[in-house]
């Protein structure tokens, strides 16, 4: 595996994580450093962390605490 390739990896402990559930991923990027960017894409699709992801999470918590407050009046 490219060195550039691991250095990307140890500067992210969630790529070190999805590699270690995911480890068909090992042969993808030694064999073509590439695709590190759809690897990235798919760790930030499995563990929720693109903007959207973040956008709905933050919905549903002000959903929660509105569906509180109004419940309490």
């Amino acid at each position: 595996m490219p060195l550039e390739v691991q250095f990307k990896l140890k500067s992210n402990p969630l790529y070190i994580k999805y590699l270690h559930e995911n480890s068909y991923w090992y042969k993808y990027l030694s064999r073509n450093p590439k695709i590190f960017d759809e690897f990235a894409n798919e760790v930030k699709l499995n563990y929720k962390l693109r903007t959207t992801d973040k956008i709905n999470k933050v919905l549903t918590t002000f959903e929660m605490i509105s569906s509180i407050v109004s419940s309490l009046k």
